[in-house]
C-alpha cells in the first residue's frame, strides 16, 4: 500500500517538473530535441483566403424610360450590358455598360429619346363641277390618317386651309394637315382641291342694246336678259341660259328701231306700247305760236342725243279743237287721242305745260315754264335711273358732247 503511494508521488513529481511549453522538433527529420533548451512556440495566424474576383459584383442598373437592356453575366465583373430602345426611339448615350473591378459600372446611362416624326396620310386630291348658277363647290373629306411610330400619342394636328365641307371658289386649292408627338416631332401632308366652272362663249350685247346676266354671265346656269335702248325694241327670245354643255340656249334677238303705232283706239293703247321701254316728255300749248313753246322746242331739238340716251320720246299737243295737232316721230295723232291724251294727264290747251312720264306710266315732274335740257336730265339721272342704266351713263357719258 505503500509502495503504491509512492510510485504516484513520483508521477505527480515528474509531471510538475515538465516544461510547460513543449520544444519544437519535427518527426522524421533526423533531429531530436535538445533538451537542455526550451523553445516558446508561438502559433502561425492564419492568412485569409485569395479573393476570388470571379465574386465581384456591381449594383443593379436601373431601367431606362422606352429602352430595356440585356447582360452577358448579369452584375458579375467584366459582365457587359447592352441597351436598345423600343420602336420609334433613338439611343443617346453609351450603348454598353461593363462592371468593373471596383464595384461601378462604366459609363454613364443612356437616355431613349423620340426623334421620329408621325406618321400621317391625306386623303387624296379631289376634284369638282361648280354648281348650277355658282361659282363654287361645296368639298367635303376626311381627316388624315395619324400614328406616332413612338409611344402612339399625338398631340395636336393643325389644318392649313378651309375645312371640310367649306365652299371653294374656282382654281386648285393646297390643303396641308401637320400632325405632332409628344417630343414635339412633326409631320406633314397635303392634298389638292380643284374647283371646275363649266363656261360657256362670252355673249356680245346686240346693236343698240345690253345685256343683264345673273351670276358670271357666263356660268354653267347663268341667265342672260337682252335689252334695247332707247327708241329701239327687242325681237326674238327675251333671255338665254348657259347649260351644262357649255352652249347657249336659243338664238341672239336684235334690237329694231321701235314702231309706233298711233293707229289705236285709246290713248290708253298709245302709251302701253311704251311701258318700261320709253319715258315721255308731253309738251301741250294753245298754239304753234305760243313764245313758251316755241321756245322750249327749240332747245330740245338740240338736244336730242341726251334724250335718246335717257330713253326720252317726245310727244307733241299743240292747238285747240278743233284744230288741235298731234305728233309722236312725225307721226300724226287723231283728235280723239289728243283730247284723251290731255285729260289722262291732266294737260290744258289753254297755255304752256309740260309733264315728264317714267316708264311706268307714272307722271314725276310738271312744268308751267321752259326748263333747259340740263334741268330736265338732272332731274332723271337722280331719281329715275335703274341700276343698269346708271352704268350706262357713266359709260356714255361723253357720247353727246
Amino acid at each position: 500500500m505503500a509502495g503504491q503511494l509512492t510510485q504516484r508521488g513520483v508521477l505527480s513529481l515528474l509531471l510538475f517538473l515538465t516544461p510547460a511549453v513543449t520544444p519544437t522538433w519535427y518527426a522524421g527529420s533526423g533531429y531530436y530535441p535538445d533538451e537542455s533548451y526550451n523553445e516558446v512556440y508561438a502559433e502561425e495566424v492564419p492568412r485569409a483566403p485569395a479573393l476570388d474576383y470571379r465574386e465581384m459584383r456591381c449594383h443593379a442598373l436601373p431601367f431606362i424610360t422606352s429602352g430595356t437592356y440585356t447582360c452577358t453575366n448579369g452584375v458579375l465583373l467584366d459582365s457587359r450590358c447592352d441597351y436598345s430602345c423600343s420602336s420609334g426611339y433613338h439611343l443617346e448615350g453609351d450603348r454598353s455598360r461593363i462592371c468593373m473591378e471596383d464595384g461601378r459600372w462604366s459609363g454613364g446611362e443612356p437616355v431613349c429619346v423620340d426623334i421620329d416624326p408621325p406618321k400621317i396620310r391625306c386623303p387624296n386630291s379631289r376634284e369638282k363641277m361648280a354648281e348650277p348658277e355658282k361659282l363654287t363647290a361645296r368639298v367635303y373629306w376626311d381627316p388624315p390618317l395619324v400614328k406616332d411610330s413612338a409611344d402612339g400619342t399625338i398631340t395636336r394636328v393643325t389644318l392649313r386651309g378651309p375645312e371640310p365641307g367649306s365652299r371653294f371658289p374656282e382654281g386648285e386649292h393646297v390643303i396641308r394637315y401637320t400632325a405632332y408627338d409628344r417630343a414635339y416631332n412633326r409631320a406633314s401632308c397635303k392634298f389638292i382641291v380643284k374647283v371646275q366652272v363649266r363656261r360657256c362663249p362670252t355673249l356680245k350685247p346686240p346693236q343698240h342694246g345690253y345685256l343683264t346676266c345673273t351670276s358670271a354671265g357666263d356660268n354653267y346656269g347663268a341667265t342672260c336678259e337682252y335689252h334695247c335702248d332707247g327708241g329701239y325694241e327687242r325681237q326674238g327670245t327675251p333671255s338665254r341660259v348657259c347649260q351644262s354643255s357649255r352652249q347657249w340656249s336659243g338664238s341672239p334677238p336684235i334690237c329694231a328701231p321701235m314702231k309706233i303705232n298711233v293707229n289705236v283706239n285709246s290713248a290708253a293703247g298709245l302709251l302701253d306700247q311704251f311701258y318700261e321701254k320709253q319715258r315721255l316728255l308731253i309738251i301741250s300749248a294753245p298754239d304753234p305760236s305760243n313764245q313758251y313753246y316755241k321756245m322750249q322746242i327749240s332747245m330740245l331739238q338740240q338736244s336730242t342725243c341726251g334724250l335718246d340716251l335717257r330713253h326720252v320720246t317726245l310727244i307733241e299737243l299743240v292747238g285747240q279743237p278743233p284744230q288741235e295737232v298731234g305728233r309722236i316721230r312725225e307721226q300724226q295723232l287723231s283728235a280723239n287721242i289728243i283730247e284723251e291724251l290731255r285729260q289722262f294727264q291732266r294737260l290744258t290747251p289753254s297755255y304752256f305745260n309740260m309733264v315728264l312720264i317714267d316708264k311706268q306710266g307714272i307722271d314725276r315732274e310738271r312744268y308751267m315754264e321752259p326748263v333747259t335740257p340740263e334741268e330736265i336730265f338732272t332731274f332723271i339721272d337722280d331719281y329715275l335711273l335703274s341700276n343698269q342704266e346708271l352704268i350706262q351713263r357713266r359709260e356714255q357719258r361723253d357720247m353727246c358732247e
